[in-house]
């Protein structure tokens, strides 16, 4: 996979167009972006479970999957949530404009938004910024990267080239995200783009098991949002099929890598993060227990705060995996690995060096290994690390 942007500029599949500009919502910098299909694409999503659905989310869950999208929408600013009766109008103004300008359907173009909850769309802005939108668009996502950018420091994009039986397909993924991630889905935004040519059917549920492994295995701070949404596109430009199993496994593993790939990206540029903690939890009795278990320790505040301040505190990482309800037996016999440090060994203390692992701790990739030596199950969960500077940015945000 090629990282982008930096040194790497990111193409785009065959028959994707991507823009941004400032309409003037935000000071400066880009505050809306769109992709563009330039046919009718393949689109499938999954979406926050948060109860406070914000009008974008809901008109997305409403049309998706779907066969004949032709663009999705990003605004960053205003999350347009929680913004009543006028909030769901000004969200069908601006897809009615974007159709207009794309000379396509309403029911072709999906939105996505990002910002301060509560605050209405500024549509007198948005609206007519919308041609010179689509004048501008590239067959990279760079422009479309930086727009969707709220509290980021990065933009964050990949792309890879996966060779299938019948030739080969671009897929490439962008995402936002830095505060407000806990998902089940998290904010974040992800958009993942292919030529290949697949089902709507295939569509969703590829994106799911991605989502699922990635996506839903990430968090900042604990806040699920009220906009979070993973989108796939496929437009078939590619003219290459999914036709054997190996196809279909082939494609699908490069679609987890990609997502993957941009959540780990959110992780490490977590609100204030310095660190990118990474839990890898095996033998676990259950499959959801590991799930649970490994996005417990990232999300734990002592556990965070330590791994801040670079101190092996493995008592912290024992009690969160207790209170994320890890079996007792299954706590009598684990092995727990800091750095590569083995620091806890069949269930109790192991001798180490505690100043070997402290300068290890100051390495921005922080891993913590978790062997439950009771089953078959594993689950991989990504976080940061909590420091005063996640407090800052929360204080002023609005």
């Amino acid at each position: 996979m090629t990282p982008g942007p930096g040194l790497h500029r990111t193409p785009l599949p065959k028959g994707f167009l991507a823009s941004g500009t400032n309409c003037g919502v935000r000071r400066y910098r880009p505050d809306i972006g769109v992709i563009i299909s330039e046919v009718d694409a393949v689109a499938a999503g999954v979406f926050t479970l948060n109860e406070c659905k914000a009008a974008p989310v809901l008109h997305c869950a409403k049309v998706l999957p779907a066969d004949n999208v032709r663009a999705i929408f990003t605004n960053s600013g205003q999350a347009n949530a929680a913004t009543g009766a006028e909030g769901f109008k000004r969200n069908q103004e601006v897809i009615a404009g974007m159709a207009e300008a794309l000379n396509c359907a309403p029911n072709q173009v999906l939105i996505a938004s990002t910002g301060v909850i509560g605050v209405q769309m500024a549509t007198d802005k948005i609206i007519p910024a919308l041609p010179e939108l689509v004048e501008r668009a590239q067959e990279n996502a760079e422009s479309f990267a930086l727009a969707i950018l709220t509290t980021d420091l990065v933009p964050k994009t990949v792309t890879t080239v996966v060779k299938l039986s019948g030739g080969n397909i671009r897929i490439t993924g962008i995402c936002k995200g830095s505060g407000m991630i806990h998902p089940n889905m998290a904010t974040m935004l992800g958009y993942i783009l292919t030529d290949a040519k697949i089902t709507k059917d295939v569509a969703h549920t590829v994106l799911k098991a991605a989502t699922d492994v990635s996506f839903n295995m990430i968090s900042v701070d604990g806040d699920s949002s009220t906009n979070d949404c993973a989108f796939i596109m496929a437009n078939g430009e590619s003219q290459v099929e999914l036709k054997t199993d190996a196809d279909y496994r082939a494609f699908t593993k490069a679609v987890i890598e990609v997502s993957v790939y941009l959540a780990k990206s959110i992780a490490a540029d977590g609100e204030g993060a310095t660190k990118l903690i990474e839990v890898n939890l095996i033998g676990s009795p259950e499959e959801q227990l590991a799930k649970s278990a490994a996005r417990g320790v990232t999300l734990s505040p002592l556990i965070k705060t330590a791994m801040h301040g670079e101190d092996p505190n493995w008592g912290r990482i024992l009690a969160r995996l207790g209170a994320e309800k890890v079996p007792a037996e299954c706590l009598s016999k684990m092995d727990l690995t800091l750095q590569g440090v083995k620091i806890f060994t069949d269930g109790e203390p192991a001798a180490f060096n505690k100043e070997e692992v402290k300068a290890l701790l100051k390495q921005s990739n922080v891993k913590i290994d978790i062997d439950l030596k009771s089953g078959q199950y594993a689950a991989t969960a990504w976080g940061c690390d909590l420091s005063k500077k996640y407090v800052e940015i929360n204080t002023e945000y609005s």
